[in-house]
């Protein structure tokens, strides 16, 4: 129980942080590095996808081997591939 009220707790302090620090290049003339360096690592961080999963637990998803088989198995189709029996 006290995990997800903990986890929320840190989001909801670096979301302050982060709004604060975009506030302040925003409003105040003389805001620094630090202010800088909080909005951009925020923003880099929106833009991670935190919502992936491993390929092996994603719905839908082909193994790697079924991908390269049907390359190969193309590539041989159009003359591409291995050489045939007359060598």
């Amino acid at each position: 129980m006290a995990r997800p009220i903990v986890r929320r707790g840190v989001a909801l302090g670096f979301g302050a942080l982060w709004w604060w620090a975009v506030l302040r290049l925003a409003v105040v003339p003389d805001a620094g590095v630090l202010e800088a360096a909080v909005a951009a690592g925020g923003w880099g961080l929106g833009l991670l996808p935190v919502h992936a999963v491993s390929k092996e637990r994603a719905a839908g998803a082909v193994d790697g081997r079924r991908w390269a088989a049907a390359w190969r198995a193309g590539s041989a189709g159009r003359g591409g591939g291995e050489a045939g029996p007359d060598g």
